[in-house]
């Protein structure tokens, strides 16, 4: 009898459904990326972004990541929608002028390179050569360096590394352009020379050449304050274009040289008890100041991806995990129907334009903190799927 019961146990037990274990952060993240943003109902909104922007790219990007990971084809179909809602079959792109020289409109072409790698189809072919063609064309400083954009002449800001360097060089690698690879380092190079403080080891967000703009220092014509998600456009930019970059161009240690110099000031100023970065990085004991999601996720997304590649020591993976986990605790939060939010993302920071804004700390701890901002969402997609190559 005692052996009937045991067999009839064994079958009980060996049979019973195994509870579900919860999907990784990366992908209950791409489910409120791909089902919650760019939609309002009380306004009809489809979901389809109106125009071509970088915050639909960012986003997109980081859905991307999580395709990589999982082989799952829904999120591949959701990019290529969200492309082919503008690159046309002609490869124009609707809403895009060229002759706007803007770097961010350059962004989204990282997206185009991966569906025309899938697909071959000539249209993202033509597409990525038209934002190409825009770089050759971009307005520069006197020494070289991209101006940010048209309306802001002889300006180089950290983000525009972001928004064009991954392109620029991913562009090179796949159309056999190995000119283009001094250039790249060039942007790189001088950003820092003209933007990073030798007594924090951190970027200011910007640097006007012709020292006209208010925000601008007279006498090195930099920005005045350290804004933590444009550090985080350059971090991320750093490690983004390395994975192209040829092994034996004789400018690729320099970058990797900027990027641990980069790393090393970043994991200083990391909140000692939360984990997190402050909007404005180095004045986080002041009134007003407050932990800042997208820069957060950016830091440590660049120094998980650049210790898995060995750009930088593996010391930087305990930073990246204690940011992950302050991210994780102080910012992504889940809703009674069971939605992935990310709260804390400043919207917007920007230096001169209409209305003027002029870099100061008011500033950047003025602007409206929202949630599921879609370059918060981006970053915090590409924070989790790297995070998760150390825990599964």
């Amino acid at each position: 009898m005692k052996l009937l019961v045991t067999l009839i146990l064994l079958v009980v037990f060996s049979t019973a459904p195994v509870s579900s274990q919860p999907k990784p952060l990366s992908e209950r993240v791409a489910n409120t990326a791909m089902t919650a943003l760019w939609r309002d109902p009380a306004k009809g909104e489809t979901g389809k972004p109106a125009r071509w922007t970088y915050e639909f790219g960012v986003a997109l990007k980081g859905i991307e990541r999580v395709w990589q990971r999982t082989h799952d084809e829904k999120y591949l179909k959701f990019i290529q929608q969200g492309m082919d809602n503008f690159v046309n079959a002609d490869g124009t792109i609707r809403t895009y002028k060229i002759d706007d020289y803007n770097l961010d409109n350059i962004q989204s072409g990282r997206v185009v390179l991966t569906l025309y790698k899938q697909t071959q189809q000539e249209k993202y072919k033509q597409a990525a050569a038209l934002l190409r063609e825009q770089l050759k064309q971009q307005p520069r400083t006197s020494d070289g360096g991209f101006w940010h954009k048209k309306i802001y002449p002889y300006q180089m800001w950290l983000d525009g590394l972001y928004m064009a360097e991954p392109f620029y060089a991913e562009y090179a690698a796949t159309f056999h352009d190995e000119a283009a690879f001094s250039d790249i380092a060039k942007q790189f190079i001088l950003m820092e020379q003209h933007a990073r403080d030798p007594g924090t080891g951190l970027l200011y967000h910007g640097w006007d050449e012709s020292r006209k703009q208010r925000w601008a220092d007279p006498a090195t014509g930099h920005s005045p304050n350290f804004w933590d998600r444009a550090m985080g456009w350059y971090a991320m930019a750093l490690v983004d274009t390395l994975d192209y970059f040829p092994a034996q161009h004789p400018q690729r240690a320099e970058l990797v040289a900027i990027l641990n110099r980069l790393a090393t000031a970043i994991a200083k100023y990391q909140d000692p008890k939360s984990g997190l970065w402050y909007q404005v990085v180095d004045k986080g004991g002041e009134p007003g100041n407050y932990l800042e999601a997208s820069g957060s996720c950016m830091f440590v997304y660049a120094l998980a991806k650049g210790v898995r590649q060995n750009y930088l020591p593996k010391t930087y993976l305990s930073v990246a995990q204690k940011g992950y986990q302050g991210i994780q605790h102080q910012f992504v939060k889940t809703d009674g129907q069971g939605q992935v939010n990310l709260e804390g993302t400043v919207g917007v920071a920007g230096l001169g334009g209409n209305p003027y804004r002029d870099g100061s700390y008011q500033y950047y701890i003025g602007e409206k903190v929202v949630t599921n901002d879609p370059k918060g969402i981006g970053a915090l997609l590409l924070a989790s799927s790297e995070m998760e190559n150390y825990t599964n």
